[in-house]
Order: C-alpha cells, then sequence, then structure tokens
C-alpha cells in the first residue's frame, strides 16, 4: 500500500466520521453544544506553571528571564498563539477532508505583537491603561494541494479558519467570567 492510499484512506475516514457527526448534528442540534474539556493551571513556583487536561496530559509554561522566569518552557502567550495556529490548522484539514481535497502542505503560524507595559498595568501619557492583550495578531497559512486552484485553496482556507473555534473566540473576542475562590493558607 502506498503513502498516496494511506493517505486517501485516513482522509476518507476523516470524511466519513465528519459526515456522521453532521447528519446527526443536522437531526438534532442539542448534540451540538457540550461543556468542553477544562484547562487546569497549577502555580509551581516563580513563574512556572502546569497546566493539565482532564486527561492527564501536562504542559510546563515559564517566563522569559527578562521578566523573572527561567525561560526553560515555552510562555503562556506562545501556547495561545500555538492554539490559534493549531486549531486553525486543525480546521482546514477537516474541511478539505470533507471536500476532497488531498492537502500536500498546510501550515499555520501566528505572530503578535504585544506591549509588556500592560503586564504591569502602567498607563499611556494620557492616563488610558496599556493593554496586556497583543495589540496586533497576524494567521498566516501555508497551503499546497496538486490540481487544485488557488482560488479553491483560499476559499478553504477562509472558510476553515472561520469555523475554527480559537481564531473565532480570537476575533469575536468571546466574553470570559472571572470567578474567585480564596482558599485559607
Amino acid at each position: 500500500m502506498g503513502a498516496d492510499t494511506v493517505s486517501d484512506n485516513i482522509a476518507d475516514s476523516i470524511a466519513a466520521a465528519l459526515e456522521r457527526v453532521e447528519t446527526v448534528l443536522r437531526r438534532r442540534p442539542d448534540k451540538g453544544l457540550a461543556d468542553d474539556a477544562p484547562a487546569t493551571a497549577e502555580w509551581q513556583g516563580r513563574t512556572r506553571v502546569v497546566a493539565r487536561h482532564a486527561n492527564g496530559k501536562e504542559m510546563a509554561t515559564d517566563m522569559p528571564k527578562e521578566l523573572g522566569g527561567t525561560g526553560d518552557e515555552v510562555s503562556p502567550g506562545w501556547l495561545f498563539r500555538a492554539a490559534i495556529a493549531s486549531c486553525a490548522v486543525t480546521s482546514v484539514a477537516l474541511l478539505a477532508a470533507r471536500e476532497g481535497v488531498a492537502l500536500d502542505q498546510l501550515e499555520a503560524r501566528v505572530d503578535s505583537t504585544s506591549d509588556a507595559r500592560g503586564m504591569f498595568g502602567m498607563v499611556e501619557l494620557d492616563g488610558t491603561p496599556v493593554s496586556a492583550a497583543p495589540c496586533d495578531m497576524r494567521l498566516h497559512i501555508r497551503i499546497a494541494a496538486r490540481g487544485v486552484s488557488t482560488a479553491r485553496l483560499r476559499a478553504l482556507v477562509e472558510t476553515g479558519c472561520g469555523q475554527s473555534p480559537i481564531p473565532c473566540a480570537v476575533q469575536i473576542a468571546s466574553p470570559m467570567s472571572l470567578h474567585v475562590q480564596v482558599d485559607d493558607a
């Protein structure tokens, strides 16, 4: 069995799985709404934090040396950009499978510009608070598929990213409530 055949079989199985889910969701739209697995982050001292998935997987973050960290782990900001990039790639790949497009290449890169003053609660000269959020984010997608037009691939990326949960959450700035529990030390 050649690499193309294996790749085609995987794409076919993904497309079939997505078709089954879509069929269920068309019949039972209420099944589309579900709570996502929580992400739990625990402070490990200094600026090191370990994030845990409900399935037990862990990922450590730390700040760069300039901000008091060790710089040995990725920063939370990088992890955020990685989530945007990986979610976009996943969504485009799923859409490609649904549409029968055999991809040869798909890569996303997210870069941003941030103002560190926001992390310190600093203000502009006019008293306006400096935001701790990135002030400019850019999602770059690189895609290739033999025999597929540039226009179709561009549309595939635009539609896929428009259906991608994390990029969409950033674009529409999903509201987030804050709940605080103070425990005895």
